[in-house]
């Protein structure tokens, strides 16, 4: 198999085929990103010939796979019709195959025409994961993301339309200290407009080597405290209106919060009130410091 450094994936993907197609990430400019550090070059698409061959070799042991994850930080950033050609390939290794998924930048789904997305549809591509993180215009801006709240909304009203699914990452802590609750309000504007099937949250975690930690140390940007986290959560979860599964997802997150809004909004936000009466600040922060990687 041919994958470059760390292998990233949605916990939700456990079970699907993992085949890298891409490595690295083509913006590779998030102040708060330390994900691709150990990729030798900023991002280059893997050769058909090395795609194949691991196709080939995974379907020896899973022929009867139902979903492919092409690896890589945006895959979807590859063109139509190289994804076209990615696709064809996976049916033929996997002829029982019903999707195939992968992480994307909103940036990604821009140039590519409606119909070239319908097509991409029909080829199996759903349930793509995109890193929004926010839907915060000041804290998009300040983290370089590369887009903003309209692009997000633009974007993903393009994909409802010819109905590929999509997930959003939601990164608690993006916002600052002091800014926590009116950008979980702010971003809740945006997701109420949009139709994410999931909204996986993880807990921002600042590492030395990140661009985000030299503007604390210059005194521009302070972070959240563990317990600001949780009531930003709570604000965000509070503010949704939309039919979504919300779930803390991952490592970085100090205590779990899951369920289907809007069904369970109240027992959502009274487990976070319970959490937050009860936990300790110091605590909290420790498990934050000692967390030696995402």
């Amino acid at each position: 198999m041919h994958y470059t450094g760390t292998i990233w994936r949605p916990p939700y993907e456990a079970y699907s085929a993992l085949v890298q197609v891409t490595a690295g990430c083509t913006h590779h400019k998030c102040k708060f990103c330390t994900l691709y550090e150990d990729v030798p070059f900023k991002f280059r698409m893997s050769p058909l010939s090395e795609v194949e061959e691991d196709l080939k070799e995974i379907s020896r042991y899973h022929r009867n796979a139902k979903r492919v994850f092409f690896t890589g930080a945006n895959p979807f950033v590859l063109s139509f019709d190289k994804l076209k050609t990615l696709a064809e390939l996976v049916k033929k290794y996997y002829p029982k195959v019903q999707s195939i998924g992968c992480f994307a930048r909103i940036t990604d789904i821009t140039p590519k025409t409606t119909e070239q997305l319908r097509e991409l549809r029909q080829l199996g591509y759903n349930s793509i994961t995109i890193g929004a993180e926010a839907g915060d215009e000041e804290s998009l801006s300040f983290m370089h993301k590369g887009f903003g709240t309209k692009e997000i909304i633009a974007e993903s009203k393009r994909l409802d339309e010819v109905g590929m699914d999509y997930n959003f990452f939601y990164l608690a802590g993006i916002y600052g200290s002091g800014r926590g609750e009116i950008g979980a309000k702010n971003t809740a504007k945006v997701f109420n407009q949009v139709h994410p099937k999931i909204i996986v949250s993880s807990m921002l975690t600042i590492y030395p080597t990140s661009e985000l930690h030299q503007e604390i140390q210059n005194g521009n940007w302070t972070e959240e405290t563990e317990i600001e986290k949780l009531y930003e959560l709570k604000t965000l979860i509070e503010n949704l209106n939309i039919e979504t599964y919300f779930a803390t997802m991952g490592a970085s997150n100090c205590i779990n919060v899951e369920g289907h809004l809007l069904k369970d909004k109240a027992k959502m936000t009274k487990w976070l009130d319970e959490v937050i009466a009860s936990v300790d600040e110091k605590e909290l922060r420790r498990y934050r410091e000692n967390l030696r990687h995402l």
